[in-house]
């Protein structure tokens, strides 16, 4: 999918491979047009960064150099990078106020329906010792 006009790409997790990265960051040049991508990395990433780093300083942009001198990793370690990819825990963007809103509101929802579940089984046993009466 091509998507017009993005002009910047935020990487929550580090790609697993360097053509991952270029894959993802690709979405800003299209057809000529310039974007900036903007990586977060962890200590674990460490293992992953040197490739991406070659690739991004091959490209003319600049690259830190503590990075430029991380270990090479392996072939067998690289495999196993993009067959099972570091587990991470979960990244929530929606602000806590949005999520306490709608936190209430289900529950709100819950108990009207409790409500009328209620109401229902009410009405239904009225209805069911009007007939036996008769």
């Amino acid at each position: 999918i091509d998507f017009k006009g993005v002009n910047m790409v935020i990487n929550y997790d580090l790609p697993t491979s360097a053509v991952e990265y270029i894959h993802r960051i690709g979405r800003t040049g299209r057809a000529g047009h310039t974007g900036k991508a903007v990586t977060f990395f962890t200590e674990d990433d460490k293992p992953l960064l040197r490739s991406i780093a070659s690739v991004i300083q091959r490209a003319g942009c600049p690259v830190p150099d503590y990075i430029k001198h991380f270990p090479k990793l392996q072939s067998k370690q690289k495999k196993k990078f993009v067959k099972k990819p570091l587990a991470r825990e979960s990244i929530c963007t929606t602000p806590q106020c949005f999520l306490k809103k709608a936190k209430r509101k289900k529950k709100t929802a819950k108990e009207n329906l409790k409500e009328k579940k209620k109401a229902k089984e009410v009405k239904n046993n009225g209805k069911l010792q009007t007939l036996s009466k008769s």
